[in-house]
């Protein structure tokens, strides 16, 4: 239990700013809030130089996100040594205002007439300063929904061994000078092309003691109504190296290297429309992009909503109702507890650097900060960004019926595509199991291999974009014959899912018919018996869902049983697998 008492440790070493609300939330710049709205005459930002048709910005993408502006961009932040959201705000030189200052200066240079710049500037106590200010730029869309947002995000501010240390050297290359390099990059890169919605690119401060600045701008959205699509948050996503102490589900060994695979976690199961946005990141890519590229990513949809324990910039918008997602390399070089004895790794200590001279010419020469990796990973959320920047609207819903041997589908759609595309699930993966395409609003699917399935539907328009999927919908179609209680035909416990599992996973139980029951659990014992731990989990009417990850049962691999208990009766029991 020595990772669960650590974690309570940080938490308590943040109980002094933990305590006081945000206020006074507001932009620098006059323009931002009309700009979010959509208020604004399109005329007003649009460029006949940019790029606006997709192959087109596709085709240009890979060749303009440069390891050499990420190398650049990394090498200045480093320069100002300590990025501590609680560090100096009057140096040019030193401190998180120095910082905040270059980055808002470099990204007025980008495009001047279309890129508007601003400070999102709130006030609350963290590590004794009293306001706090994020970097934000807005490229307006030109289109018709030119009132909806998407946002990329990175944290900008960096720490050492103590949460508040303002004077220690924090670099923070790594963690997460790399996030805040890819945002300013895609702003870069990204304002030469025109948009149909908005595209807003932040870099965040007060991440490493408590999200605040995402939160800040979570609550002026959620506040101001804006109305955003997609929230793509990028946290340490440049290192390839596993250190000693990687937060599970963690890499191989310390020193082991991973330039190919990249990490996306997301909220939620079934249903979940973040796990939704990640399954669109991925679809993206593989379909798009990918193909364009010298050096395919593998993308990665992890089942929780981040590493054990930890957290990131895009929970404050998932809290909120916003389709958040985060990205991360495969390796990290820590667990970010630099209080645990014997901890040498680089995250949240004073050697998470850019590199190391190692042959004393005054040169760094060995790198942990991969700018080939850090640059695919950029161009992985711009595909995405770019996609969603132009899909069309997602169609209304999707109505099923069992048949003989079909599923019969009824799509609801206003807007009236060109084709839509259905995604399904059966194998208790992330990822889709299978993609059809249907030109019509009314058709069938045959064949299927099982008796549960997740359905969701896209629109696809004249240029071959899709929208976003609608919100998943899980059918089960049963014949249980477990134990006792309910009715058979009312309820039952579903096998979870990945199974077997080395991250997390999902329990399930289906509900068929209202039952009276005001206190049912998912109990995980092991084969002995013995109870490991207890997750409450409602029986609404449809699929109900528990995320289950190993933290419960202290990282050893081997079967357990999971079950339904329903008023304290026992009503189904099945087993899975930990295979870590």
């Amino acid at each position: 239990m020595l990772r669960t008492h650590n974690i309570f440790l940080s938490l308590l070493a943040l109980l002094p700013f933990l305590c006081f609300g945000q206020q006074n939330i507001v932009f620098t710049h006059p323009d931002l809030p009309d700009l979010l709205q959509g208020n604004y005459s399109v005329e007003d930002y649009q460029d006949e130089n940019a790029l606006q048709e997709l192959e087109s910005i596709l085709d240009d993408l890979p060749a303009k996100v440069s390891t050499d502006s990420l190398q650049a961009y990394l090498r200045q932040l480093s320069d100002f040594e300590n990025r501590n959201t609680g560090s100096d705000t009057l140096s040019s030189t030193f401190g998180i205002g120095a910082a905040r200052q270059w980055i808002h200066e470099k990204m007025e240079t980008f495009a001047p007439e279309r890129l508007i710049v601003s400070y999102l500037q709130f006030d609350q106590n963290i590590c004794d300063m009293g306001r706090h200010k994020n970097v934000v730029a807005v490229l307006p869309g030109i289109g018709a929904q030119k009132h909806e947002v998407v946002l990329v995000e990175g944290h900008m501010d960096s720490r050492c061994e103590d949460p508040c240390g303002i004077n220690c050297e924090a670099q923070g290359a790594e963690d997460n000078g790399s996030g805040t390099v890819l945002v300013m990059e895609l702003a870069r890169v990204m304002s030469r092309y025109a948009f149909n919605r908005t595209i807003v690119f932040m870099t965040t401060t007060g991440e490493e003691q408590g999200l605040f600045g995402a939160n800040a701008f979570a609550e002026y959205c959620e506040q101001a109504e804006v109305k955003l699509m997609g929230v793509f948050n990028n946290d340490t996503v440049g290192g390839i190296i596993c250190g000693a102490t990687a937060s599970l589900p963690g890499c191989p060994g310390l020193n082991a290297i991973d330039s190919i695979n990249v990490r996306i976690y997301s909220q939620g199961g079934t249903g979940s429309i973040h796990k939704g946005l990640a399954r669109y990141l991925k679809l993206e890519y593989e379909e798009n992009i990918a193909p364009r590229l010298a050096v395919r990513s593998e993308i990665n949809l992890m089942t929780p909503e981040d590493r054990i324990g930890r957290g990131g910039d895009h929970i404050p918008f998932r809290q909120r109702g916003f389709a958040a997602i985060r990205m991360t390399s495969a390796h990290e070089h820590g667990n970010g507890n630099p209080s645990t004895p014997d901890y040498d790794d680089r995250q949240h200590t004073s050697s998470d650097r850019i590199g190391v001279d190692t042959d004393g010419d005054g040169e760094i020469d060995q790198f942990f900060v991969d700018f080939n990796y850090l640059r695919r990973n950029a161009i992985i959320n711009a595909n995405a960004m770019i996609a969603l920047a132009n899909a069309p609207s997602a169609p209304q819903g999707l109505t099923l019926t069992r048949g003989e041997n079909f599923i019969a589908l009824a799509i609801e759609d206003e807007q009236d595509a060109l084709a839509y595309r259905v995604g399904l699930r059966f194998s208790g993966s992330n990822d889709f199991d299978s993609l059809y395409t249907f030109d019509t609003k009314l058709d069938t699917i045959r064949g299927l291999p099982t008796d549960i399935y997740s359905f969701s539907v896209c629109s696809v328009d004249e240029n071959g974009i899709e929208s976003l999927f609608t919100k998943e919908q899980r059918l089960v179609f049963t014949t249980n014959t477990d134990e006792l209680s309910y009715d058979s035909q009312q309820i039952e416990l579903l096998q979870n899912h990945p199974n077997p599992f080395d991250e997390a996973t999902i329990i399930g139980v289906v509900v068929q018919e209202k039952i009276p029951s005001g206190n049912a659990s998912i109990v995980v014992h092991n084969l002995e018996g013995k109870v490991i731990t207890k997750l409450p989990i409602q029986l609404k009417l449809g699929v109900n869902e528990v995320v289950y990850d190993y933290q419960y049962h202290n990282y050893t691999p081997g079967t357990y049983a999971y079950s339904l208990v329903i008023d304290g009766q026992y009503f189904a029991t099945k087993q899975m697998i930990y295979a870590y």
